[in-house]
């Protein structure tokens, strides 16, 4: 499957899923209150750690190894499944601890549901690496949006029946055995269930410092829900949790869609031998030019988007949602540096780049939680930008990239982003920072910024144009 047609089916999948996703937190959001929804938010970051190492980064040692045959598959099925054991029982056992911990009976339940989604990881998982090795994303289309779904309509379901905040542990739930069930029927039928134990050392050898720079990122972005629902409330947990939820939107938009085929893609191209500095370069323009141009339209109407999606009890998150999307500026790089680094097989670098970045951010966390919620968010930024220096110097050193290059072909992305800026700022000064009809806000603002989008394109020559140009020619009659 070619790259383009890759792309179009991974922002089809992604974008079905997200509007799954933005239905399901809108009527989430008013039919639960911000401390239940903080209570969950709180146990989801504590499980993030375990869910980062469920299968040790066998997923990723399949997308990027040179060849996959029955052996490998045994390997990584083995790894998968005693893991996925293991973190079950970690799970449950750490359930009434941790309720006991933050004052919260709720939590015990919750994380007891969760527990089940580690036994049955492992079925789905194996054949989703296989699929993205293969980059087949029709079949892998079909499993996250059953996912999806089946996760939307349990959870929402058992919120409406008043069943509280565990309502979203039992979505979970449903999620993982939806995805299991789907992609089970394009497993290969020549893949063993058996174990073995041929490959293992060298699945682990990978997978340990892969899994390694996840648990390190993952503890760091957990870190400010975890020191606010401790210092502060689980509402302040809440509201954080909301803002960087809206923020995070953009990794559901485009982010995640886009990584899924560029690590396949730049582990092919490291195989064959081609100039993946060019590539990365090429794919990182792309990126910030959207992902610039969202964080500043986040930026500017936050307000109306947080009334739109979640309703006026959350409103205490809009200032939030502004310096969080500030921060995203710097984040958005970081993604394709991990992706880079990750389909080359340079798992050391990934780890240092990640230690680096989470030490940042921690330390930002650490140092102002006592201050308040919004204190946190501000230090955050500052913590962003010492971040991305982290991971270009690392991708700078392994790929040979020139950092004045990558700055000049970044420029247009960054004209890009003030154009698509300029119609939501314009909305801004006639109606308001906290417009009286955020929908009409909302609309407008979005329609400008997209007008801004394609007009800096074109007058910027990005490369953005070549790709509209194509796919108006391909609309064509």
């Amino acid at each position: 499957m070619s790259v383009r047609r890759s792309l179009a089916f991974s922002f089809m999948d992604r974008y079905a899923g997200l509007a799954l996703s933005i239905a399901s937190s809108m009527a989430i959001a008013r039919l639960l209150t911000p401390a239940e929804v903080g209570t969950f938010s709180v146990v989801m970051a504590l499980l993030m750690l375990l869910m980062t190492v469920r299968d040790l980064g066998a997923g990723q040692y399949i997308v990027q190894t040179p060849e996959v045959g029955p052996a490998q598959i045994r390997a990584v099925w083995t790894v998968q499944l005693a893991l996925g054991s293991l973190l079950a029982l970690l799970c449950l056992l750490a359930s009434w601890p941790v309720a006991s911990f933050y004052r919260e009976p709720r939590m015990q339940p919750m994380m007891a549901v969760l527990a089940l989604n580690f036994l049955l990881n492992p079925i789905g998982s194996i054949t989703y690496a296989w699929l993205m090795r293969e980059m087949r994303f029709g079949a892998l289309a079909w499993g996250r949006f059953s996912a999806a779904l089946a996760g939307a309509l349990v959870s929402i379901g058992l919120a409406w029946s008043g069943h509280g905040p565990i309502s979203l542990a039992w979505g979970s739930l449903a999620s993982t055995v939806a995805n299991a069930l789907v992609l089970s029927l394009f497993r290969p039928g020549q893949f063993p269930w058996l174990p073995g134990l041929t490959h293992v050392r060298e699945v682990l050898k990978f997978g340990s410092r892969m899994t390694g720079a996840s648990v390190l990122g993952t503890l760091s972005n957990s870190a400010p829900e975890f020191l606010l629902a401790r210092l502060q409330s689980l509402t302040a947990a809440g509201f954080y949790s909301r803002a960087n939820g809206l923020v995070s939107m953009f990794r559901s938009l485009v982010s995640d869609a886009v990584n899924a085929v560029t690590l396949p893609y730049f582990a092919q191209a490291a195989r064959e031998q081609r100039d993946l500095p060019q590539a990365f370069t090429r794919v990182q323009s792309y990126l910030c030019a959207l992902g610039w141009s969202f964080a500043l339209g986040v930026l500017l109407l936050a307000h109306p988007l947080m009334r739109v999606l979640y309703g006026p009890q959350w409103d205490e998150a809009v200032p939030l949602a502004r310096w969080l999307a500030l921060a995203l500026l710097f984040q958005v790089p970081i993604s394709n540096c991990q992706i880079a680094l990750t389909s080359t097989g340079a798992a050391q670098r990934v780890l240092r780049a990640t230690a680096w970045q989470s030490g940042c951010l921690v330390l930002a966390a650490v140092t102002t939680a006592h201050w308040g919620v919004q204190v946190l968010t501000q230090a955050l930024v500052l913590s962003a930008a010492f971040g991305l220096v982290g991971w270009l110097m690392q991708v700078r050193a392994h790929l040979g990239l020139s950092l004045r290059a990558l700055a000049a072909a970044l420029l247009p992305s960054a004209g890009v982003a003030l154009c698509s800026a300029s119609g939501p700022l314009l909305v801004l000064w006639a109606l308001g920072e906290q417009p009286a009809q955020p929908l009409l806000a909302l609309a407008l603002g979005g329609a400008l910024a997209a007008f801004g989008f394609v007009a800096g394109c074109v007058l910027l020559r990005h490369p953005f144009v070549e790709e509209i140009r194509k796919m108006t020619k391909k609309l064509r009659p």
